[in-house]
């Protein structure tokens, strides 16, 4: 079992940065594949990006790439998800999830952090 707690969110301007955080408690963490997920009010939860255990397999949704990046550090149990030229409607919940294979969707993660809120104002 492994326990995921996200921090880093806020409130910021369009154009903006965040780097979301999302830090592990449990064996094997390197085994994962971490991926960050999303939710706006009245909205299906929305892949944003995942990496591979050894980060050697990324990938993006389309409507983040090129502005958001996801990276990890095995040695500290943590995932991270640096957010930049922020819109207004990347204004969501951001949950960080943890999972045995490297897929956009939300069904194949089996852990789940209890999310972090980004709003982002014009």
């Amino acid at each position: 079992q492994i326990l995921l707690v996200e921090s880093g969110g806020g409130s910021v301007q369009a154009g903006g940065s965040l780097r979301l955080s999302c830090v592990a408690s449990g064996r094997a963490f390197s085994t994962y594949t971490l991926g960050w997920f999303r939710q706006a009010p009245g909205k299906e939860r929305e892949f944003v990006a995942f990496i591979s255990g050894r980060g050697d397999n990324i990938n993006y949704s389309d409507s983040v790439k090129g502005r958001f990046t996801i990276s990890r550090d095995n040695a500290k149990d943590t995932v991270y998800l640096e957010m930049n030229n922020l819109k207004p409607e990347d204004t969501a919940g951001y949950f960080c999830a943890a999972g045995g294979i490297a897929k956009d969707t939300a069904a194949w993660y089996n852990y789940w952090g209890p999310g972090t809120q980004v709003t982002v104002s014009t």
